[in-house]
């Protein structure tokens, strides 16, 4: 049985026991085998995104517009209400927003690092939780889940009965660390925590292949293909401990080889849209195994080979400037129209992009919303 195989049967196998062991371990749903099967991408004729959770904000930010994609600026700070600031954090958080015809569709992808600020941002902004159709998270870092039990114990009532929550894949589970200090010692970077989702009456999906979600698809795992490399970041410690941790039976032998062991984050997958007569709208959140990968990901399964846009978090601050150079070269054999760095794409990225690729580059901050077609 060759490495793929092995890992689609550790998984199905993984998920009969983990259910028997566990009483449905939060209502898993396993989707296919790790294949780069095609999927029919939906056209949107619209696409709104609202940035609810990012690292900074500019009150002198103005309205721009790039290669057909505008962005406009969120409230001022203490606009409307002088009490009220905007909070930034190290963390992403999406509000998303699309129209196909006369059928309208809303998303959050990520929920940044505390419930505090993903709240306070989204009363700022009026974006509206009874609009939610469904939720998407990106992987298993605290900067991207963090808000997440916080925002479904204000909003459960008003978000739909049957809410699903789709992820990558079963490492979004897995306890991290991160080392510290000089000494190197590793600290927790927690661990999300699926019994606290199924407490919520939210049914949770992995998607390990590319699965259509409303109006958007997820690329599944991502082939790396590029030159791009997973830059150092966590570490994670595969298995469950007292009920909490990610199932080691969906992991190959050659995975389990270490107990805690650099994060590779094989089940990171990137949320995309199809928008009418533009192209694909990637949103990387994090990047961890490439942006230019999860493009050429999104191309290879939705068969749409036009990049409207590239969006998200790259983590490329870490990158020294050989490499970055060299990704950077690789987005420009991609030709997106547009560049919208966010989150951990790393302020060295951006000023390379105003030197290599200036008409490209569309830079936001918290409360800022980006709108394509139409």
């Amino acid at each position: 049985m060759n490495d793929l195989r092995r890992r689609d049967f550790l998984k199905g196998s993984a998920f009969l026991a983990s259910t028997a062991a566990t009483g449905g371990f939060g209502g898993f749903v396993c989707v296919g085998s790790a294949s780069a099967a095609p999927i029919e991408a939906p056209v949107v004729d619209r696409l709104g995104i609202r940035v609810l959770v990012d690292s900074g904000y500019d009150n002198a930010f103005t309205a721009k517009q790039v290669n057909g994609v505008a962005i406009q600026p969120g409230p001022r700070n203490g606009v409307p209400d002088f009490r009220r600031i905007w909070h930034n954090q190290w963390g992403l958080s999406l509000y998303v927003e699309s129209q196909r015809a006369s059928e309208a569709r809303t998303l959050m992808l990520d929920y940044g690092y505390t419930p505090d600020a993903l709240i306070n941002n989204m009363e700022i902004t009026g974006a509206d939780p009874r609009k939610i159709n469904t939720l998407i998270l990106s992987h298993g870092h605290q900067d991207h889940y963090g808000g997440l039990i916080g925002f479904l114990d204000k909003y459960r009532d008003v978000l739909p009965a049957d809410l699903t929550l789709y992820c990558g894949g079963e490492d979004n589970f897995c306890h991290r660390y991160n080392r510290t200090g000089t000494s190197g010692e590793l600290a927790s970077y927690g661990v999300l925590d699926r019994r606290e989702i199924a407490a919520r009456r939210v049914k949770i999906v992995l998607c390990e292949t590319p699965t259509v979600v409303e109006h958007a698809f997820t690329t599944g795992m991502i082939q790396r293909t590029s030159i791009e490399r997973v830059l150092p970041n966590s570490m994670v410690e595969l298995g469950v401990k007292d009920g909490l941790g990610c199932n080691a039976n969906h992991f190959t032998p050659a995975e389990l080889q270490g107990k805690i062991v650099p994060d590779e984050h094989p089940h990171e997958h990137a949320t995309c849209f199809n928008v009418k007569d533009r192209g694909l709208v990637v949103i990387s959140s994090c990047g961890h195994v490439g942006i230019v990968n999860s493009a050429r990901q999104a191309q290879s399964v939705s068969g749409v080979q036009k990049v409207h846009t590239l969006m998200g978090g790259f983590h490329l601050g870490p990158a020294p400037k050989d490499y970055l150079d060299q990704v950077i070269g690789e987005i420009k054999a991609l030709n997106p129209d547009v560049v919208i760095p966010l989150h951990c794409s790393g302020n060295n990225f951006i000023q390379a992009m105003r030197v290599q690729m200036p008409d490209k580059l569309l830079v936001a901050t918290t409360g800022s919303r980006i709108s394509f077609g139409g």
